[in-house]
């Protein structure tokens, strides 16, 4: 009877197990990529830039849309209204133009739309009703692994109690102990209680990891208006990053490139047609005709280009202070862009690492502990701080006259870091 019992009860485990996991990852996928490529333009459950999500693939069914044009919308837009009426009243529904998501498969389109159908309805109550907050969305997690979990439980509950009913019987006077038995939970009682406490830790342990990947959106990429080679421009044609992003060395923001600033090589640029036809758009916004000798006709038209890196408003971030000040290269935060073809993204920790002359760090790119983990390790000078410039110059002067055993202690290690100087106060980088 034990074997029996035990090897159905495994069997349960795995099967409940497996499906839990897989709702899991399905879940964690599709909130993922929500986050990373949707959440801008839309919401679950309220019309924003983009329409409400929730329901979107019963919407476009009953709509009358045509077999996979949902995913053809997703990928391009532009294809889906080509080729399905329905999809062209959609396109109708606001002016604003929607990004195009090539990457993007059928495995994760449906994993986007899992996640938004599973995100709850605000109650008549909540938000959604009015007053302040209202049409907010809260976007959780879904919480079905739940029922799973119970669900194993209740049926190691329903196998113990039968497995109880049916073998707790005398035998010479002694109590049979068999699985499931009082005498048998009795006797294993320490292991039991060991294998308990390992599980709890392990669901704590996973819950924590989880709330640590909140907000942290490494590999972020989105779509932009044009496809701009960094690794032609600033690694084939050598062409220094300030000169595009001019304010970084003077500013707080890098600064993104107006089309008179990529018309200064590009309206002289000749070639094939395939070749002028990759920088038509260049053309279009700078209202530039390339024919004869080239005219401007003054009817120009905006690039928007889509951020990248987006800090929370309360943090205090320059572009000036690192690299002038600080000296630091834009590799140690962008990666290296003579050998990136794409126009941005939010670089990976660990391919920022593998750049020779990076400061090696463990946290997440973009995180708060990343710039931490910086500051503690990145030296604003080798040696004393003697002709860094009038700023650090008069630290140099207040440290010796005022304390120089603080002062040999930062220069224990042959160098001042910016945690030294006070780089981990608290109102150096927030509001």
């Amino acid at each position: 009877m034990f074997n029996k019992v035990n090897k159905v009860i495994i069997a349960l485990f795995g099967m409940l197990f497996f499906v839990a996991s897989y709702s899991v990852r399905a879940q964690d996928s599709g909130q993922e990529i929500f986050d990373a490529k949707c959440a801008t333009c839309h919401t679950p459950h309220k019309d924003m830039t983009g329409p409400k999500l929730f329901n979107v693939r019963q919407k476009w069914e009953a709509g009358g849309a045509k077999a996979g044009s949902l995913h053809t919308w997703v990928r391009n837009w532009q294809e889906a209204v080509a080729t399905d009426p329905y999809a062209k009243s959609v396109a109708d529904w606001s002016p604003s133009t929607m990004n195009k998501f090539p990457e993007l498969t059928d495995e994760d389109i449906d994993a986007i739309f899992d996640y938004v159908d599973a995100q709850p309805v605000p109650g008549a109550g909540g938000p959604a009703a009015g007053g302040e907050g209202a049409g907010e969305v809260v976007v959780t997690r879904s919480t079905n692994w739940v029922w799973y979990i119970l669900a194993g439980v209740f049926l190691i509950i329903i196998f113990s109690a039968g497995a109880l009913r049916r073998d707790l019987e005398e035998t010479d006077g002694e109590e049979k102990i068999t699985f499931g038995s009082k005498a048998w939970v009795f006797k294993n009682r320490k292991g039991l209680l060991l294998g308990g406490a390992v599980v709890t830790l392990a669901l704590i342990t996973w819950g924590f990891l989880g709330l640590y990947g909140i907000g942290v959106y490494e590999a972020y990429q989105p779509t932009q208006p044009i496809a701009f080679p960094h690794d032609i421009h600033a690694g084939l044609d050598k062409i220094d990053c300030k000169y595009c992003h001019n304010s970084a060395d003077k500013s707080r923001t890098a600064g993104i490139p107006t089309t008179n600033v990529c018309m200064n090589c590009h309206k002289q640029i000749t070639g094939t047609d395939a070749q002028v036809a990759k920088i038509q758009k260049i053309y279009e916004s700078a209202g530039f005709n390339p024919e004869g000798g080239g005219t401007y006709s003054g009817e120009t038209k905006n690039i928007v280009w889509n951020k990248v890196h987006v800090l929370p408003d309360h943090v205090f971030f320059s572009h000036q202070q690192h690299v002038t000040v600080g000296g630091i290269d834009c590799k140690q935060c962008h990666g290296d862009m003579t050998k990136q073809n794409e126009t941005a993204r939010i670089v990976p920790v660990e391919e920022l690492n593998k750049i020779e002359g990076n400061v090696q760090l463990t946290k997440p790119t973009l995180t708060m502990g990343w710039c931490i983990e910086c500051h503690d390790k990145k030296e604003i000078s080798q040696g004393p701080l003697e002709g860094k410039g009038g700023y650090y110059d008069e630290i140099h002067k207040r440290l010796l006259e005022n304390d120089p055993k603080l002062y040999e202690d930062y220069l224990k290690d042959d160098k001042v870091t910016v945690r030294e100087l006070g780089g981990w106060e608290c109102s150096k980088c927030h509001y």
